[in-house]
């Protein structure tokens, strides 16, 4: 849903909101009517929070006091998830407002003039799970271009190396649709042919594994937990064993960044994984935490993981997504500001990526305007701000 903010009658500042196909059961609620129409998808309701009760407790709010506006929407909606009146309802309100701030410059906005850079991306381009329509169990198997000297050779060798995956898939009769998030969609025999494959195309376009492109894995174990075990390629196993698949994928292949290898509520995997493994990895957090603050306080107290992923949506406001942040980095965890599997065409997390100094972003792969806005964002304001993370 979108939902636009005037200032004195005319409109400055227009959000939408995304959605998602693989979500933590921990999330802010997303309003849906239920019902036959649209298949129960629909968000009248939510329309209606925001043109009844949201509209009128803002009216006459001043757009740069962001606080206050997303204070008044939590009180609003006086729940711990946002069931009242839908995140999706309370987000899009919340995120209007900031854009009529911002006076054209998002980024600037949000960083505050605090110290700016281009985030590293996770491009996805080879989808699986709830992503896709296969047997691959891994959700995402990403590219992550770090060894380059700006922005825009990155995004280069990103979408060349695609467009290698493309070609190689083809050759061995693996070329399909593609998934939610623009990336090839193939059945594999077991999922580690996902890493060969992409290792492959990195080759094949040119660059070198581990020095100028790693990979990176959202995993989403969450969907196919089966009780305390897991169900993976074709085997039901402990979350002792799967971490030792992916130590071994470690001994193998460029990985840089797994995601969500675990189920939410997994914390013992969590925590035995990242005091093993992460020296040598980044362990994300993504269902574990969803951009809440008290999940994220538990992961930090026990060392479940060594960095979180920032979902907008997850939690329904700026400033609550900010808080996050703030909190993640305090406690030395790394960032990554990402899109959802239901994306819109809506720039937005570019602008947050670079505003937060987060060094990292995940958006898909280089296709579908959906993703690729993002991209094209990211370029813009890369001919103002220079830096490029280089992270890993």
């Amino acid at each position: 849903m979108e939902v636009e903010c005037y200032v004195d009658g005319i409109l400055k500042g227009r959000a939408s909101v995304p959605s998602g196909a693989s979500t933590g059961t921990h999330e802010a609620v997303e309003l849906r009517d239920g019902g036959e129409q649209w298949m129960g998808k629909g968000v009248q309701q939510a329309i209606n929070n925001v043109n009844g009760p949201i509209r009128e407790a803002l009216i006459g709010i001043n757009p740069e006091n962001q606080s206050e506006i997303d204070n008044i929407l939590i009180k609003l909606d006086d729940s711990e998830n946002k069931r009242n009146l839908g995140a999706n309802a309370t987000l899009g309100a919340s995120l209007s407002c900031l854009r009529a701030s911002s006076h054209g410059n998002l980024w600037k906005r949000i960083s505050q003039d605090r110290e700016t850079s281009l985030p590293v991306p996770m491009m996805n381009i080879l989808n699986g799970g709830a992503h896709a329509e296969t047997n691959v169990d891994v959700q995402e198997f990403m590219i992550v271009p770090h060894g380059f000297d700006d922005f825009s050779e990155a995004l280069r060798s990103g979408v060349e190396i695609y467009h290698a995956l493309k070609s190689t898939l083809k050759q061995e009769g693996l070329l399909g649709g593609v998934g939610d998030e623009g990336g090839f969609a193939p059945n594999l025999s077991r999922n580690e042919e996902g890493l060969r494959l992409v290792n492959e195309a990195i080759v094949r376009a040119g660059y070198s594994p581990g020095k100028q492109v790693s990979i990176a894995l959202d995993v989403a174990a969450q969907e196919f937990l089966d009780g305390t075990n897991y169900q993976f390629d074709g085997n039901r196993i402990s979350g002792e064993e799967l971490g030792k698949i992916y130590s071994k994928w470690l001994d193998d292949y460029p990985i840089v960044s797994i995601e969500d290898p675990f189920g939410e509520d997994d914390w013992d995997s969590w925590v035995e994984f990242t005091s093993r493994e992460g020296h040598r990895v980044q362990i994300v957090g993504d269902d574990l935490y969803v951009t809440n603050l008290h999940r994220l306080e538990k992961g930090i107290a026990i060392g479940a993981s060594n960095a979180i992923l920032i979902k907008l949506n997850q939690i329904g406001t700026y400033s609550e997504t900010m808080g996050v942040i703030e909190k993640s980095r305090e406690a030395g965890l790394g960032t990554i500001i990402s899109h959802r599997s239901g994306e819109t065409s809506d720039d937005l997390i570019a602008d947050l990526a670079v505003g937060t100094n987060s060094m990292q972003i995940k958006t898909g792969a280089p296709a579908r305007s959906d993703r690729t806005s993002k991209y094209n964002q990211l370029l813009r304001i890369s001919e103002k701000v220079r830096k490029y993370s280089n992270l890993f």
